[in-house]
């Protein structure tokens, strides 16, 4: 009988697979690159758009989907497909007559919508940041979080894309697994792989010479200028790689929840509580990311499930009282331990083998 997972622990594993490859991404670009990135719900944003967007579409034109509006018969491709009156039958559909009984299909779909978020991420993280990559600290981080804003202002009040504030159903991609518990089992299985893979993605890069570079650009830009490092170009591959990384994040959020509402993807959500994560676990230190996180979507989900228990104690509405202990936490964090739970260490220079060899020769000369 296979393995079904009790759903409190369905949530906290989802919430920790999310959060976990979003907060990577930008302890990436923030903790390793000194990058001051504001806006990281644009990536998270785009990545959701592009799973609401495009996957739904293709299937329609490959299998000739067509649908009956305002008494013709359509295939719908424009705006047609994120009209809430047609969408849900449509992705209904999908859902049963092509996805369900095709297994490959299904695979592939899912492989090509990560793909895609993860070019519409990188692409959207370089051209956003593009007219501020000379700039530094608060302009830099200033024109992040303005694109960040002017993406959800557009998916919110145009239609067209993804339903604006009516949003679109998104193809389930994991139906061919099963029904019920077996079914949401295997996804976070899947978003916990994935989260793993993009951590040692993230670790392996952090310690590889662009790793280094990172560093030595966020500890001082003038030292890298004087041993020749191009800081725009650097900030660029930073930024681009960042945003394939978080757009991937939020592909799987909405292939997760089945739907994509622009209205969902705030900026306390999606900037600030990675922010809060990171400098809990502790900035430049990937394995801080993971237990920044962990501890956050623990208190979290506490929070949600003993929430009528919590109303007869506490004097204020349960909602906020999340946002109170992100907030907490960051001022708390940033008075008395600014390195976080893990501090990052210092990388050596020489790999730790060869150190090793130069203390044994040192010790035979003696």
């Amino acid at each position: 009988m296979p393995i079904q997972i009790p759903p409190i622990l369905i949530d906290i594993l989802m919430n920790f697979s999310i959060f976990l490859i979003v907060t990577l991404s930008l302890n990436l670009e923030v903790g390793y690159a000194g990058i001051p990135q504001f806006g990281r719900v644009l990536a998270v944003l785009a990545g959701a758009i592009v799973a609401g967007a495009i996957p739904g579409r293709l299937l329609v034109l490959l299998y000739n989907i067509q649908v009956e509006w305002k008494g013709e018969i359509i295939t719908p491709l424009g705006s047609e497909y994120a009209n809430h009156l047609l969408n849900f039958p449509i992705i209904d559909q999908i859902n049963r007559e092509i996805l369900y009984p095709n297994p490959a299909l299904s695979i592939f779909i899912f492989i090509l919508t990560l793909a895609l978020a993860a070019v519409f991420g990188a692409l959207l993280g370089y051209l956003s940041s593009y007219p501020a990559l000379r700039l530094r600290e608060a302009y830099l981080g200033i024109t992040l979080l303005a694109f960040g804003d002017a993406l959800k202002l557009i998916a919110e009040n145009y239609q067209p894309i993804v339903g604006a504030t009516q949003g679109v159903f998104v193809p389930n991609v994991y139906g061919w697994i099963g029904r019920g518990g077996i079914q949401f089992t295997a996804r976070i299985v899947i978003m916990l792989a994935l989260a793993a893979l993009i951590f040692l993605f993230i670790e392996r890069l952090s310690k590889s010479p662009f790793g280094r570079t990172l560093k030595a650009m966020r500890d001082s830009e003038t030292a890298a200028n004087v041993y020749g490092v191009n800081i725009p170009r650097i900030r660029g591959y930073t930024l681009m790689i960042g945003g394939a990384i978080a757009a991937i994040g939020g592909a799987l959020y909405a292939m997760y929840t089945g739907s994509m509402k622009a209205i969902t993807y705030d900026r306390v959500t999606w900037t600030f509580w990675p922010w809060a994560f990171m400098m809990l676990g502790g900035t430049g230190n990937n394995f801080g990311m993971v237990l920044g996180v962990f501890i956050f979507t623990i208190f979290r989900t506490l929070i949600f499930s003993q929430k009528f228990l919590l109303e007869a104690i506490i004097p204020i509405q349960v909602a906020w009282l999340e946002y109170i202990m992100i907030g907490l936490v960051i001022v708390l964090i940033s008075l008395f331990r600014p390195q976080g739970i893990i501090p990052e260490k210092p990388d050596p220079i020489l790999p730790k083998k060869h150190i090793e060899q130069i203390r044994e020769r040192v010790v035979k000369k003696k």
